[in-house]
């Protein structure tokens, strides 16, 4: 399937097509159970979010054994692919990911990881559902790696980080305020939300902290005695 075809509403297709279409995009896709989706592009705020993310990642992890992984790289959720022509799984693209271990991938290809530590996602309008939904179940239900979710906000200075807990189950901290810091100790970083939103602007901050003007109060006239 070359990219220059455009993805047919309501089609099925396998992950080998997939793959084929990914590789030769232009654009961002990702795939669920068959379903190609076009990835939404990004808010001035969402860059300067990532690149502040990326830059602190690799700061802290220089000379570590983990290692930061490009956004271009798809993560792979669903049970082992026996072969490419079926069409169950996930394959999508994390903000941010961060691999501890020797980085293990789908195939020669090397776009496709299957292993990540740490995965970083900065909420849109248009995609919040998704990652904290079908998107963090099949991450829980699927990589075995998978120590550390991490959901970055862009309205307010707001992380929510969700730790897996040696029994399985998963342990929300949220850290709000820029004088909050964001731990990860399974990657040994400490990340201050100063830094994290660094050049950023809070419009809804800005609203609730407006004080209403205050209404002038109409003179009334005082009723003359007949």
């Amino acid at each position: 399937m070359r990219a220059a075809h455009k993805i047919q509403s309501g089609r099925l297709y396998t992950v080998a097509e997939y793959l084929e279409f990914e590789r030769q995009a232009e654009e961002r896709h990702e795939y669920l159970d068959g379903v190609i989706r076009a990835m939404a592009g990004e808010s001035p705020t969402h860059g300067d979010i990532n690149v502040n993310l990326l830059g602190e990642l690799r700061a802290q992890l220089k000379d570590k054994p983990c290692r930061v992984i490009s956004a271009n790289t798809k993560i792979r959720s669903g049970h082992p692919i026996a072969q490419t022509r079926q069409s169950k799984g996930l394959f999508s693209y994390a903000d941010a990911s961060v691999v501890c271990e020797e980085r293990k991938y789908l195939d020669k290809h090397q776009d496709v990881l299957l292993n990540p530590t740490v995965v970083f996602e900065i909420l849109s309008p248009s995609t919040e559902s998704f990652d904290r939904g079908e998107k963090f179940w099949r991450y829980r239900a699927h990589l075995e790696s998978l120590t550390d979710y991490v959901l970055i906000s862009q309205a307010y200075p707001l992380v929510e980080h969700y730790r897996r807990q040696a029994d399985g189950q998963w342990l929300l901290n949220p850290i709000s305020g820029l004088d909050g810091v964001l731990k990860i100790d399974s990657i040994d970083c400490s990340l201050p939300l100063a830094e994290l939103y660094y050049g950023v602007e809070f419009p809804a901050l800005k609203k609730t902290k407006a004080k209403p003007k205050a209404k002038k109060a109409k003179k009334q006239k005082s009723a003359k005695k007949g």
